[in-house]
């Protein structure tokens, strides 16, 4: 293995671990938050921890989309010739890149929902309505289903690092 894909890998792996990190340590800490009982303190706080991690996990997706798509044209799996040949599809292999390629635009699709709409939105709502606690929990299990997403997406990419 050269250097220069040692280091792809590193920023790929590296950049998952902080975005699926970052996503389940608000699924499992972010409960804490609750016990503040001050409405307006609590928004400012989940607002304020929700921003700089977007900006966080922005960064991670530019990094994993870039090293992802290095990756597959160092192993020669870009290009029509490999995505147009139905017979690579059914392969272990090929049927391990397409679940890992369907979770990442699934991921990707939940993480701009809640990082674009919902979680704006509830960063907006008036503090303590009913309308920022529906908005709070949707947004709230927009994470969670994307950090199992995540889960899955890892153990998709381990099938696939060793060849489906």
């Amino acid at each position: 293995m050269s250097r220069a894909y040692a280091l792809i890998v590193w920023v790929h792996v590296l950049s998952a671990l902080i975005w699926l990190g970052g996503m389940i340590f608000f699924a499992l800490t972010a409960p804490v938050l609750r016990t503040v009982r001050d409405d307006a303190v609590r928004a400012a706080l989940f607002d304020a921890l929700g921003r700089r991690f977007r900006t966080v996990g922005w960064i991670c997706i530019a990094a994993l989309l870039v090293t992802g798509v290095a990756q597959l044209q160092i192993r020669g799996w870009w290009g029509w010739d490999v995505w147009g040949d139905a017979a690579f599809w059914r392969t272990p292999l090929g049927a391990a890149l397409a679940w890992k390629l369907g979770l990442v635009m699934f991921m990707l699709g939940v993480q701009a929902a809640h990082d674009f709409r919902v979680g704006p939105a509830a960063g907006r709502a008036t503090p303590g309505t009913g309308e920022a606690r529906r908005l709070r929990r949707r947004a709230a299990w927009l994470a969670r289903i994307n950090a199992l997403a995540g889960l899955a997406l890892v153990y998709v990419a381990v099938r696939l690092a060793r060849g489906g």
